[in-house]
């Protein structure tokens, strides 16, 4: 059978495909209307779709709409409380009922009665629990809103969900820290790794105080008491400089959201008994609660959905429409399942662009000794990601020895300089460089903290409290960036490279042909890597 998912609702919409017990592809639209996010979560923008991104979906598996068995649309209008925001909630909530016959424009030829709603948080729990690797395995929930909780907790046995916890809106973590995320500046819904990373920079001095306002229940929910921010620190301007102050409340508000998660799956263990945790929701990209969630918890292992943001919940919905008519389609092969180009398009692209280019005998050999030169390459290789990390498909590489490359790299990008930039690492040699964090850590949603005697060696991704958001990498997964890390470590003595999103600020990854010559033609950086072929800046220029 054959069931797309759509997320649509909030932000980030997307698509996912799975075709008779595999997942076929999973995208982002804003990877195609280049638009960040794919539009800002305001309820009059609700039935924006992702149009591109499920044609492509159904293009990728040679389908037509008249093909597709059932559509799971990941929010269910008929949950909704009314509450006192106004009439523009009233608005998401039509938008969504109509939803049927808003795809049925979109993919001319879809039945409308096709269209299955699932629960928001249902669908998170299944793109965690029924895309991990395990098919018995506890699973928690946290992001914003849904259509009448913020929070889900339970467990997946033999592919079935039991609901343990969720908990009623107004109450909700994921809200309270895009609450923080505005105050300091920052756009909501958005920005909230830039408050985790300013946390870095500040001490928990307010930590006591949250405390008295952000709090467990006891029965596996919470409770957000109205906070007066400003009492913490004054608002700052998008752009304007941040104080010690701003760093402090950062640094407060990401201790008590570490405190919290760790009660709360303290209490999911002790309802379970379970030995693994599935994460979900758009707090479980934070990935400096993710590690401690793993190193002083109960759960010996912990999983975290790639595209643990609302994008997440279009393969969520579809896993669980194939769970509910007998074909279960986990676990999740891998986060490339984006759009993906033939050796032949690529060249395509570069001749009509009348780039010069050359195509190397040994391509890994090549983009090492660049890699050792000190030179930034972009990196274009096989399909994209789902999700919003970076993972060796469309990347930023550079030289991690070089702690300039830090600030180089943050000014390529246009982010501000607080921003750590991240490692890739072969995974045979992680466990050698980094601590604490999983090994395996194929995602890079978790910190680990850098051994004292590496840190001088690799200075330019290493976080200034010490860590390290860590991506490992094997030959059988990634077999051309694993010889790139060969060749490097061969040339420098680090079996570690900087890699970071291929995009500039504000804008989403690259990822088709065009958007990768637009970036680099319009960014300093020194190499394009766009499949087999390389593409050198000074070539290019004086050609």
């Amino acid at each position: 059978m054959r069931f797309l998912g759509i997320n649509a609702i909030f932000h980030d919409p997307a698509a996912a495909l799975v075709v008779d017990g595999k997942i076929v592809a999973a995208a982002e639209e804003e990877r195609f209307s280049r638009r960040k996010h794919g539009k800002r979560p305001l309820a009059f923008s609700a039935w924006e779709l992702p149009e591109q991104a499920a044609a492509w979906c159904l293009r990728e598996a040679g389908l037509s709409p008249e093909d597709i068995d059932a559509v799971a649309y990941s929010y269910d209008p008929s949950l909704v409380v009314q509450r006192p925001e106004g009439d523009w909630e009233d608005l998401r909530t039509k938008y969504a009922v109509r939803a049927p016959a808003f795809l049925a424009t979109a993919l001319p030829g879809l039945d409308p009665g096709q269209v299955t709603y699932v629960p928001h948080h249902v669908a998170h729990a299944a793109s965690a629990g029924l895309a991990s690797p395990w098919r018995d395995c506890a699973v928690l929930v946290c992001d914003g809103r849904g259509e009448n909780v913020s929070h889900l907790a339970g467990r997946y046995r033999d592919g079935d969900l039991e609901v343990l916890a969720a908990q009623e809106l107004p109450h909700s973590l994921g809200l309270m820290y895009e609450d923080v995320t505005q105050h300091l500046g920052f756009l909501r819904s958005s920005d909230e790794y830039k408050v985790m990373a300013l946390a870095s920079y500040g001490r928990p001095r307010h930590l006591e105080a949250l405390r008295e306002v952000i709090y467990t229940t006891g029965d596996g929910g919470f409770r957000v008491e109205p906070v007066d921010w400003n009492g913490y620190a004054k608002a700052l301007r998008k752009g304007a400089p941040w104080t010690s102050d701003h760093a402090d409340l950062a640094a407060s508000v990401q201790a008590r959201l570490e405190e919290v998660l760790l009660e709360l799956v303290r209490w999911l263990h002790e309802r379970t008994g379970e030995r693994r945790l599935a994460l979900a929701g758009g707090v479980a990209l934070n990935c400096v609660a993710n590690t401690r969630l793993l190193d002083e918890g109960p759960f010996d292992e912990v999983w975290v959905q790639p595209a643990a943001g609302d994008s997440g919940t279009a393969l969520g919905g579809a896993l669980h429409l194939a769970q509910a008519h007998g074909e279960p389609a986990g676990p999740m092969p891998g986060a490339a399942l984006g759009r993906g180009f033939t050796e032949e398009e690529l060249g395509a692209w570069l001749d009509v662009a009348r780039v010069p280019h050359t195509r190397p005998a040994d391509l890994a050999a090549a983009v090492a000794a660049e890699l050792a030169a000190d030179k930034i390459v972009a990196w274009f290789q096989g399909r994209s990601e789902y999700g919003p990390r970076a993972l060796g498909h469309r990347s930023l590489l550079a030289h991690p020895g070089h702690a300039r490359n830090t600030e180089r790299l943050n000014d390529v990008k246009g982010r501000e300089q607080f921003r750590p930039i991240a490692p890739m690492v072969l995974e045979s040699r992680a466990r050698e460089i980094f601590g604490r964090g999983p090994v395996p850590s194929p995602y890079m949603l978790f910190v680990h903290d850098v051994h004292p005697d590496w840190a001088p060696r690799i200075p330019a991704v290493v976080h200034v409290d010490g860590t390290a958001r860590v991506q490992t990498v094997s030959p059988d997964a990634h077999p051309m960036m694993a010889r790139v890390l060969s060749e490097f470590e061969a040339r420098t003595g680090l079996p570690v490279v900087v890699n970071t999103s291929l995009n500039t600020a504000g804008r989403p990854m690259v990822d088709d042909p065009r958007d990768a010559l637009e970036c680099f033609g319009s960014s300093p950086v020194d190499v394009l890597v766009l499949g087999p072929y390389l593409v050198r800046r000074g070539e290019v220029f004086a050609s």
